[in-house]
């Protein structure tokens, strides 16, 4: 099981660099089937490792690497496909926070010290992560029907490709920015916390 676990990872991570060139030669239905595979993946390993209590370091390396891979490069694409500022902003503002969190990370690092997910009742980096793959797959996915939109078209498949996606892929997208900051806000005081202790 833990093989299997490690290579849902290893899916994702592989999935993360397959959408680029899936994308760049505009191959939508592809992109949007490889994304939402991988994205149904990031639960299922974490819910595998968690029922079987197979959970190791490199499994967590490897789930959070493929994790950001997949969204990074993904909204990263979308950003040079849709260059609108409202994809372009929190796209740029929600990448800058994993920078940012990353760099938390790696200086708490060098001290020895870990920097675990903040307790919450709700935990932001989770709800961030779904509300981010949410809005990406609506995006990925109003290229996708794109394709299949004729002069002859029905009416609601116009309806759902104009209005419907692209409003869950924006409105998904900027929400997703208020849980980032949010959780970053989090991973902040965690990281005042320990710095405190330096002293």
């Amino acid at each position: 099981m833990k093989f299997f676990v490690n290579f849902l990872s290893a899916f994702r991570i592989t999935a993360a660099f397959a959408i680029i060139p899936t994308l760049m030669f505009q191959l939508p239905w592809t992109t949007f089937i490889l994304f939402v595979l991988a994205a149904i993946s990031d639960w299922f390993d974490g819910y595998l490792a968690r029922k079987y209590n197979v959970c190791s370091k490199i499994g967590g390396v490897m789930d959070h690497i493929g994790d950001k891979l997949l969204v990074v490069n993904t909204m990263i694409m979308l950003a040079t496909l849709m260059p609108s500022w409202l994809t372009i902003v929190p796209i740029i503002i929600m990448i800058s926070r994993e920078l940012y969190i990353s760099g938390l990370r790696e200086f708490l690092g060098t001290q020895k010290i870990e920097m675990p997910v903040p307790k919450a009742r709700f935990s932001m980096g989770k709800i961030k992560t779904t509300l981010q793959m949410i809005a990406i797959s609506a995006l990925l996915l109003l290229f996708a029907v794109a394709t299949l939109i004729t002069p002859t078209s029905d009416s609601r498949l116009l309806m759902f490709a104009i209005y419907v996606l692209p409003a869950i892929g924006i409105y998904g997208l900027w929400l997703a920015l208020v849980a980032s900051v949010w959780s970053a806000t989090q991973y902040t005081t965690t990281f005042i916390k320990h710095m405190k202790t330096l002293k």
